[in-house]
């Protein structure tokens, strides 16, 4: 439910807009009740979201004597948005309405590693493919939300030094992208993108989640006061590269030692499971054991869960969430990793800022990047000053 201070709604239809993104109807007169607006200044405001066919009429309220107040609500199917998740190895793309409900969706096999010519060209070929199956001309499309698997500074979309993205590094993404589609381009990381989506699709009430992603690389996503957390230069969350007790020794790609990712990372638990006599060649091998009850890659998956609780307990110290999902491939190998994240987090916090906390996987899964990309272009799109502009044009 969207909280309205009376004192700064101002007078604008972006602002106006908010009220109807609780998803219920309201009428002219409920509307100038909520805002203390006249109702000839709401109508006023009312006018051009109708026209640009944002808002329009629902069903009738219900008649208290008299003609019946038109209720009035915000369509949904207006304009489109477009998410799109790029893994290491897999890209999905999909076209969504401004509710987040995917209308249609492609998945398929990309290496990050071709580079930002590559992936993008199929990115904007696609999307425009997409959107023809769909009837929709590209000025339907008003943003286009991008999670990749590297550092990002939000603020201009360019990566900034990710270590599996050779030939990304302060490409200008949305520069690119413009070049072909009009619409605005978001970029960020990919576990940003994830606790964006895991929010928007399983936890909607919940203000202050932390999204881990545990997999070839460790990394999370921080929703506080119901705002994700990008930081400064956007690598808050960047947990993967806290030095944890037992990586004293270990080297990270990053030039440290000791890093949870070189400790705790899938590359470092197959390494750690080969040693202990288990041939495992990839992590679907590592994830096939642990569910074989192989006690090789069990206790090797435990291990990893008890570094990740390690970094994650002084998160809770730090910010207190509600919630730790996880998710990622690893998040696959059924409790085990999570049994160790609890053991250690459950043992170390505060009995305060533990005693209702929930550690859990995550619910949204596979869905859950592309889903958080398609969210952080519907949050631009319904935003307050995205409206007035689009209003004023």
């Amino acid at each position: 439910m969207v909280e309205i201070n009376k004192a700064n709604i101002g007078f604008s239809s972006g602002r106006l807009l908010q009220l109807f993104r609780d998803g219920q109807p309201h009428t002219k007169a409920e509307l100038a009740d909520q805002t203390g607006l006249a109702r000839s200044t709401i109508s006023l405001r009312l006018d051009p979201l109708i026209a640009l066919g944002l808002i329009s009429p629902a069903t009738s309220a219900t008649s208290t004597g008299g003609r019946p107040s038109a209720r009035l609500l915000l369509n949904e199917s207006a304009f489109v948005v477009a998410g799109v998740d790029f893994g290491a190895t897999h890209a999905v793309a999909a076209i969504a309405d401004l509710s987040g409900k995917i209308l249609v969706s492609i998945d398929t096999k990309r290496q990050i590693s071709d580079g930002p010519e590559v992936c993008l060209r199929w990115m904007i070929a696609e999307l425009r493919h997409l959107l023809g199956g769909l009837g929709l001309a590209e000025d339907r499309l008003l943003a286009i939300g991008i999670g990749v698997p590297g550092p990002v500074e939000h603020s201009s979309g360019k990566p900034a030094n990710p270590p599996i993205m050779p030939g990304w590094d302060a490409f200008d993404i949305p520069e690119r992208v413009n070049q072909e589609l009009k619409a605005r381009v978001l970029v960020d990381n990919d576990v940003n993108v994830m606790a964006l989506g895991e929010r928007h699709a399983t936890y909607p009430d919940v203000n202050h989640l932390i999204f881990l992603k545990a997999a070839t690389g460790i990394g999370s996503g921080i929703i506080s006061d119901g705002h994700l957390q990008r930081g400064s230069q956007g690598t808050a969350g960047d947990i993967g590269h806290v030095r944890v007790s037992r990586g004293d020794n270990v080297a990270c790609h990053c030039g440290n030692y000791g890093c949870l990712e070189a400790v705790a990372g899938a590359p470092a638990i197959i390494k750690n499971v080969n040693a202990a006599g288990l041939p495992v060649r990839n992590i679907s091998d590592l994830i096939d054991a642990a569910k074989r009850g192989k006690v090789e890659a069990i206790q090797a998956v435990r291990q990893a869960g008890r570094d990740v609780g390690e970094v994650l307990s002084t998160c809770v110290s730090l910010i207190n969430p509600e919630i730790i999902v996880i998710g990622g491939s690893l998040a696959s190998a059924g409790e085990h990793l999570i049994a160790g994240v609890r053991e250690v987090v459950y043992g170390r916090s505060m009995p305060l800022a533990s005693e209702n906390l929930s550690i859990v996987q995550s619910k949204a899964g596979k869905e859950v990047g592309i889903i958080g990309a398609n969210v952080m272009a519907i949050d631009y799109v319904l935003d307050a000053n995205t409206i007035d502009q689009l209003v004023s044009q």
